[in-house]
């Protein structure tokens, strides 16, 4: 009797440290680590909630790609419309006439003027949000695989500066130097990779990590909030149960929700980081001076330029990127199990 528990004993010890899987009709060798939620319970968790950084870097990477293609217009129109000044410099009446302005001088594509900086910079901006989300949330998780109030905020939090570092600030700085540079009556930039340079020759590397703080304190309330929201929401529509799965068409309207606080929470924050941004951020000392400066020559209103385009890409956005995510999460959960 002790032997055969002795046997026992070293078995499970050796099948933790090496862990074993094999491959079948609908499964793949787990490149992800280990899920032990299908060991104690016999079924995959809900695909928010499972998978480690691993997961959420490769669907993050890929939910990015898509979803910017889908959606780039709507952020082109809105950062125009931040970009516009008061005066005999006002360019633009509002939506409507900004893409009608648009279309009339370049054509369709004109919209998406600047999208090749975003589809460079939006997949590793997506898999950095949602691998350190993953991460963090799996460090904060309780026992039962729950996340509390402050676990979520800071979950998101997390995400949000992780991806203003990695990728958001210099990909937001050369998408708004470009948008801002067809603005003028002779545009210099001749392309991705010739505006890049042009920015480099003449502002240093800095010039395209310009206004750090600014991003990082919109990304990260971003992030915060969005996560938060689609959590609590999703806790509601499962009553906590880890084995309830949200449809996707339910993901896609709380993922709009939650976007649509994020936009009416840090509006303010994005019109600072777009101004620091553009090719007349030198008549700014720092951020604390571009706010001081809107508000003393454009009033409050100011800071709600663009609230309308932005709440419609950001709703869009956010509600296509948690339905992608999530598509992907219940991919991987499927193809890649633990035996």
């Amino acid at each position: 009797m002790n032997q055969d528990l002795s046997k026992t004993r070293i078995w499970v010890s050796a099948d933790r440290m090496l862990p074993k899987y094999s491959y079948h009709a609908n499964t793949f060798s787990n490149p992800f680590g280990q899920r032990y939620w299908m060991t104690e319970k016999g079924c995959a968790a809900a695909a928010a909630s499972g998978g480690g950084g691993l997961k959420g870097i490769i669907a993050g990477g890929i939910t990015g790609g898509i979803e910017i293609c889908i959606t780039y217009p709507t952020e082109y129109v809105k950062t125009q419309l931040q970009l516009d000044e008061k005066g005999e410099r006002k360019k633009y009446k509002g939506i409507v006439d900004c893409v009608k302005q648009t279309v009339s001088q370049r054509g369709l594509p004109g919209l998406y003027r600047g999208l090749s900086v975003l589809i460079y910079g939006s997949i590793p901006k997506s898999a950095a949000r949602f691998g350190a989300f993953e991460s963090l949330k799996n460090h904060m998780k309780s026992e039962n695989g729950q996340l509390n109030t402050s676990a979520k905020l800071l979950s998101g939090l997390g995400a949000g500066i992780c991806e203003a570092v990695v990728a958001v600030t210099p990909m937001e700085t050369i998408k708004v130097k470009f948008i801002n540079d067809q603005r003028s009556a002779h545009p210099k930039f001749k392309g991705f990779f010739h505006g890049v340079s042009e920015i480099i020759k003449a502002e240093g590397i800095g010039g395209i990590y310009k206004g750090l703080t600014a991003t990082i304190l919109k990304q990260g309330s971003n992030q915060a909030i969005r996560f938060y929201v689609l959590l609590s929401l999703k806790d509601l529509y499962t009553g906590k149960d880890p084995n309830k799965t949200v449809p996707k068409p339910i993901v896609g309207v709380f993922g709009a929700i939650a976007g649509a606080a994020s936009v009416f929470s840090n509006t303010p924050l994005d019109v600072l980081k777009t101004r620091m941004q553009g090719l007349e951020a030198s008549k700014y000392r720092n951020t604390a001076d571009c706010a001081l400066q809107i508000l003393k020559n454009e009033g409050i209103h100011a800071f709600y330029k663009g609230t309308v385009p932005r709440l419609g890409r950001v709703c869009l956005d956010v509600g296509i990127t948690f339905m992608i995510y999530d598509s992907f999460m219940d991919l991987f959960n499927k193809l890649f199990v633990r035996h």
